[in-house]
């Protein structure tokens, strides 16, 4: 080991997962190292290997009921070589946590629900820093205004179910650095976060890594975020090391198909495009400009598809729409103070149009779309549908509006009853309405929706927990074009999904946009996203819209101060 300037190698490692008589190949042989005060970028998509070689270093893998099959993991340790496959546990308490730290992608599962976040924050520092109560205290608020926090005092009182998902990836965050590590493993660290928010915790990350000369191991599935950060990328499949190279080579000269195909895979800014490429159409580099020019949208489809969105009906107009929420009560529950989660917006949306609404958390996004789908009553505005007042139908109009307008929801692992059998979570809607004549034509409708999204008819009798997250996803759509829509809100569908899974999805949607003459709400804190699948693009900033254009124009010619921090916070690769 070279002590000069390698702070981690990892020798011909492989781990597997017993699974009944056979061993399931988890990382087969992989090699690599990291230098001394590098930053080391890890993508690829699900099952390729990445988490499991970052809990493999922090040796967390057996805990997961893996097994270290082969290979060294050697890290230099104040001058000297140690392999951290031979410590026991006992000998990991100098090591986790001080020297090595992780940052996990779900906190949620990282964090316990019944302690304080600066409790939690406070037991990793004391644990390795003899420092006072007190002290600890003022270096845990430190922490939580570092990471860019902005009430520090309320966080650190706050339980986990107090706060936004966003806080607590910083929340924990600033437990991964609280001891400033040699090494730190970012495992999906910032991939629930806005752009802007994501920013800046990648720009905090380089300055970690600059000032303490902290090496990191960024892990991602999303490539223009790895290049913002990393210095060297290893790019992994099925367990595999595909390509370590250099970022500027990589992205300008990647050798393998796979690499290009990631790349390529994520929604560009520079070009519209009629869908986007799949993982299995660059089986070889040649094809790949013919491939882009295939799918790329030219000016004349453009225009052909304005006119035609102009010449269509209105379906929904909100004039003056506010949502508020009771922010604090009195000691007699009086409420005190709102906030406006919705505060006079008005905008429309014609038939067979796709409407981008991008902001931050906390803008107002979901507020906005559970008022459409009828689940909030606005405090004050007007919604109409096809020229009607929504909040003045009958118990009969409700009802039909309900099944016109229906909602995807962000999480797929959370909007499906893991008891509940698919077929028989997609036949609820139908039944609900009155859908059909029988189980047996019902179940006959299923299938075919099955397979409209992507689906086999043997997934009918299946739970959700057989299926992955793409899938799963590919199921709530299902489920929402049971009771035939035509008007369908898609809230952050597919900001959880690798950007292979994500482009399938994005291609699903626009093939069912056009089969079933469908109207969309798109909404995403991902820009390269709503641009590509949006005709027209509405800004929100707290609780407002502060900016409407077409996708070209809200990204060529942005306005407003906060569409213009938007873009400017979008990791590109792209020149």
């Amino acid at each position: 080991m070279n002590l000069e300037s390698n702070l981690l190698i990892i020798n011909n490692l492989s781990v597997s997962f017993p699974n009944n008589q056979d061993n399931v190949k988890a990382i087969d042989s992989i090699n690599f190292h990291i230098n001394i005060g590098e930053v080391l970028g890890i993508v690829g998509e699900s099952g390729s290997g990445k988490t499991v070689t970052g809990l493999s270093i922090l040796g967390l893998i057996e805990r997961e009921g893996a097994l270290i099959d082969s290979g060294q993991i050697n890290f230099n340790k104040d001058g000297e070589s140690l392999n951290l496959l031979d410590l026991k546990e006992r000998d990991w308490q100098a090591i986790r946590g001080k020297k090595i730290s992780m940052i996990f992608q779900d906190p949620n599962m990282a964090l316990n629900p019944t302690i304080r976040c600066g409790s939690q924050l406070e037991e990793s520092i004391f644990i390795h820093q003899n420092i006072s109560k007190e002290d600890v205290k003022t270096k845990a608020l430190a922490l939580l205004k570092k990471v860019g926090l902005e009430d520090p005092e309320r966080i650190y009182k706050s339980y986990p179910h107090q706060i936004s998902g966003g806080q607590l990836q910083r929340v924990m965050i600033a437990m991964g650095i609280s001891n400033e590590p040699r090494l730190l493993i970012a495992d999906e660290a910032t991939t629930s976060l806005d752009v802007t928010v994501q920013k800046q915790i990648i720009d905090l990350l380089k300055e970690l890594n600059t000032s303490l000369e902290m090496a990191i191991i960024f892990i991602s599935h999303d490539l223009p975020l790895v290049a913002s950060i990393a210095d060297r990328i290893v790019v992994m499949k099925d367990g595999l090391v595909k390509e370590i190279s250099n970022k500027d080579v990589l992205f300008k000269n990647a050798k393998d198909p796979y690499t290009r195909a990631l790349i390529n895979c994520r929604p560009r800014m520079d070009q519209a495009m009629k869908s986007l490429p799949q993982i299995d159409d660059f089986k070889n580099a040649e094809n790949e400009a013919t491939i882009l020019r295939s799918l790329a949208l030219s000016s004349e489809e453009k225009l052909e598809r304005k006119i035609w969105l102009d010449n269509q009906p209105e379906l929904l107009v909100a004039t003056d729409l506010s949502c508020w929420y009771v922010s604090e009560k009195s000691f007699f529950g009086k409420a005190k103070s709102y906030v406006k989660a919705v505060d006079d917006i008005s905008f429309s949306i014609k038939e067979g149009a796709v409407l981008g609404l991008v902001g931050a958390s906390g803008s107002g996004k979901t507020t906005l779309a559970q008022t459409l789908v009828g689940l909030k009553k606005p405090q004050a505005g007007i919604l109409q549908y096809k020229g009607k007042r929504v909040f003045s139908f009958n118990k009969e109009e409700i009802r039909d509006y309900r099944k016109d307008v229906q909602l995807i929801f962000q999480n797929p692992y959370s909007s499906l009853n893991p008891r509940i059998k698919v077929g028989d979570a997609i036949a609820f809607g139908m039944e609900a309405h009155n859908l059909y004549h029988d189980r047996k034509e019902r179940k006959e409708k299923i299938l075919s929706l099955l397979h409209d999204v992507g689906l086999k008819s043997a997934h009918y009798d299946l739970y959700p927990n057989e299926f992955s997250g793409g899938q799963r996803q590919r199921i709530s759509i299902a489920k929402a074009l049971a009771v035939q829509p035509k008007f369908l809100i898609c809230d952050e569908c597919v900001s959880s999904l690798d950007v292979s899974v994500q482009a399938q999805i994005l291609n699903l949607l626009l093939k069912l946009k056009d089969k079933f003459q469908l109207t969309y709400l798109f909404i995403s804190h991902d820009l390269a996203v709503v641009k590509f699948i949006s005709d027209d693009i509405l800004v929100m900033e707290q609780g407002k819209i502060v900016e409407r254009g077409t996708s070209d124009e809200i990204y060529n010619n942005p306005v407003h101060s906060y569409t213009k921090q938007l873009i400017a916070s979008i990791p590109t690769i792209y020149e």
